[in-house]
């Protein structure tokens, strides 16, 4: 019996007891490789030395003060270092608890910037279907996740969504990648227009498309004429981090690799790695300015932002990363995962896609992979891959709704940066036998 409200109310999970590396133990003793950290978060494993002695030492100085009284050292001390390894010209953080926070906070920002530079008049966000940017209302309603939104509709304010950057289901057979992408920027283009360019705040996107569509990458040239088209309209460009940043696709923020700066970025997950709940907005310059010349203040906020034990275990975490070059190894065991999913999965005959970049990765599961045909909902296939993977010892994450919040499903694996090429092929091996097993399941 237990009084917690679990996700799932039909079904209690395992206790986790301990956590050491790239593994969690459970009540029972049993161990399971922490191959998805546990939601993209968990980027140095579990149990780090260096960031569980940061948060001791913290909690032992000052374990929280409010942020309308007081500023706090690991606070500045990380707002340095975030703002030192931004984008060019994002000088200014804004700590939060998590990423549906961040985002919250990037959408309050993005609209009081053009209330202080007297636009009011701008209400309307564009976003993309198939994305996910949080479970809270805001952060839902610009979000594609139908199956989170769903119910939830009557309470969601009105936006507008275009399509994702989904080139296994959406690049036409005869269309070049470079072709895809100017035409998705052109839809985006269209859809301001249609909306009034003098309404619309912000375009908002994962960079690397995160839970919901399975590590959907952005063709070459996407971005920029992303950007190019908000430019042109004097909308606003955020982008969401949350889970593709801080490292997990191979270089801290996952835009670097597009060659944009976005006006405003939402981080979260692999910034604290799961020590503490924490995620930030870093915000561009001609935001701040806008904020200071105009009311002075940001009209936002919640209790337990810039929270000292956070911000310290935070801290720690970044600086393990730059210290022991973590972003190498990212790129480098990203390629040799890469491949070997290549080498078990591109000839199976229910795995219709591999994609992803650094150690973000998704294999997306078909009946039929000529015609891309997905299995059908009711067979709960995610589920009853989970529940193989579990029963191997190995912690993956399985998404239904891939396609379009009903049809398709896929596996997620976003493992610690610190994993080791034996836990790779370990993961590989584990995954295609519940995969295997799953599937026969269905018979």
């Amino acid at each position: 019996m237990t009084h917690i409200l679990h996700r799932h109310l039909r079904v209690t999970p395992p206790v986790a007891v301990t956590g050491q590396g790239v593994y969690l133990t459970d009540a029972s003793g049993r161990q399971y490789l922490d191959a998805c950290g546990g939601a993209a978060v968990s980027c140095l494993g579990h149990g780090h030395p260096a960031v569980v002695a940061a948060m001791h030492a913290q909690i032992d100085r000052l374990a929280y003060a409010h942020t309308s009284f007081f500023t706090s050292e690991p606070a500045e001390v990380l707002a340095d270092h975030l703002a030192r390894t931004a984008p060019a010209g994002m000088d200014h953080v804004y700590f939060v608890s998590g990423g549906s926070e961040a985002v919250e906070a990037a959408l309050k920002m993005a609209r009081q910037y053009f209330v202080e530079i007297g636009e009011p008049e701008r209400s309307v966000f564009v976003a993309r279907r198939q994305s996910y940017h949080g479970n809270t209302l805001g952060a839902l309603a610009v979000g594609g996740n139908q199956a989170r939104r769903r119910q939830f509709a009557p309470l969601l304010i009105n936006v507008k969504h275009v399509a994702p950057c989904y080139a296994y289901r959406d690049q036409r057979a005869d269309e070049a990648a470079e072709a895809y992408g100017a035409r998705l920027a052109a839809e985006l283009d269209e859809t301001i227009s249609a909306c009034g360019e003098q309404r619309v705040i912000a375009f908002v996107a994962e960079t690397v498309g995160g839970a919901t569509g399975g590590a959907l990458t952005p063709v070459p040239g996407y971005f920029k004429a992303i950007r190019a088209v908000c430019d042109r309209h004097g909308v606003l460009l955020i982008l969401d981090e949350v889970m593709c940043g801080m490292g997990r696709t191979g270089t801290l923020h996952a835009c670097e690799q597009e060659g944009i700066v976005p006006d405003l970025l939402t981080i979260a997950k692999g910034l604290g790695g799961g020590y503490q709940p924490i995620g930030a907005v870093l915000a561009h310059q001609k935001i701040v300015d806008a904020m200071s010349a105009g009311s002075g203040y940001f009209q936002h906020g919640h209790t337990y932002l810039g929270h000292p034990v956070a911000c310290a275990a935070a801290l720690a975490v970044q600086q393990v990363i730059e210290r022991d070059g973590l972003l190498a190894k990212v790129r480098a065991r990203g390629h040799s995962l890469a491949a070997r999913l290549a080498s078990r999965f591109a000839d199976h005959p229910f795995v219709g896609d591999i994609r992803g970049r650094g150690l973000f990765h998704a294999v997306e599961l078909v009946r039929n992979r000529r015609t891309k045909t997905p299995f059908v909902p009711a067979a709960q296939l995610h589920a009853r891959i989970k529940r193989e993977c579990m029963a191997r010892g190995l912690m993956t994450y399985l998404v239904a709704g891939t396609i379009d919040g009903h049809a398709g499903d896929h596996v997620l694996l976003a493992p610690p940066f610190i994993v080791e090429e034996a836990h790779l092929e370990i993961i590989v091996d584990r995954l295609h036998a519940a995969i295997d097993a799953a599937i026969a399941s269905l018979d």
